[in-house]
């Protein structure tokens, strides 16, 4: 099936879909990973829109959305790596798919126009970090060609490991 999609950078509007797909989102894959305390009463969709439209408007960040008629399906955050060692890097800072609408391809386009944004910049890796026991997350970087290359990073809020994925380009 033939899907007639866009990609293209968020709007200040799109910021409360941008925030339904960031809480829902981190419900979906870190629900007993991260305590229901903070997943279920400390993030909140009007916080997060709020905090999206900021960050759009100040321009601090490159956030791109994934638009297939007309409803926003997924939204990634990406920019030069923040890593010390890999600032010849890029980075996908975050990347979210609407829960519903999982395992239809959306990741991986999104993924593909990162690698294509990345490669124009003049970049020749991207990397990412992913929650540990994030399975579905761990094995969609494995099947979009990343590799756990070694770092490791303690979420001391959450006392979870973080690992970090890279994948070469070109």
């Amino acid at each position: 099936m033939q899907y007639l999609y866009v990609i293209r950078k968020a709007t200040t509007e799109d910021a409360n879909r941008l925030a339904e797909i960031h809480v829902f989102g981190w419900r979906f894959a870190y629900r007993n990973l991260i305590p229901d305390d903070f997943l279920f009463k400390k993030m909140e969709v009007v916080k997060r829109a709020a905090s999206f439209k900021q960050s759009i408007e100040e321009n601090r960040e490159d956030t791109y959305v994934y638009e297939e008629d007309g409803i926003i399906k997924s939204f990634m955050t990406v920019g030069p790596c923040r890593d010390e060692g890999k600032k010849g890097s890029y980075e996908i800072w975050g990347i979210y798919v609407d829960p519903l609408m999982t395992r239809s391809g959306i990741g991986t386009r999104m993924v593909e126009f990162c690698e294509n944004i990345a490669l124009k910049s003049g970049y020749r890796e991207i990397l990412l970090w992913v929650l540990e026991g994030n399975e579905i997350g761990i094995n969609f970087y494995k099947k979009s060609g990343f590799q756990h290359d070694g770092p490791v990073k303690l979420l001391e809020n959450f006392n979870r490991n973080v690992y970090r994925y890279c994948k070469p380009l070109g």
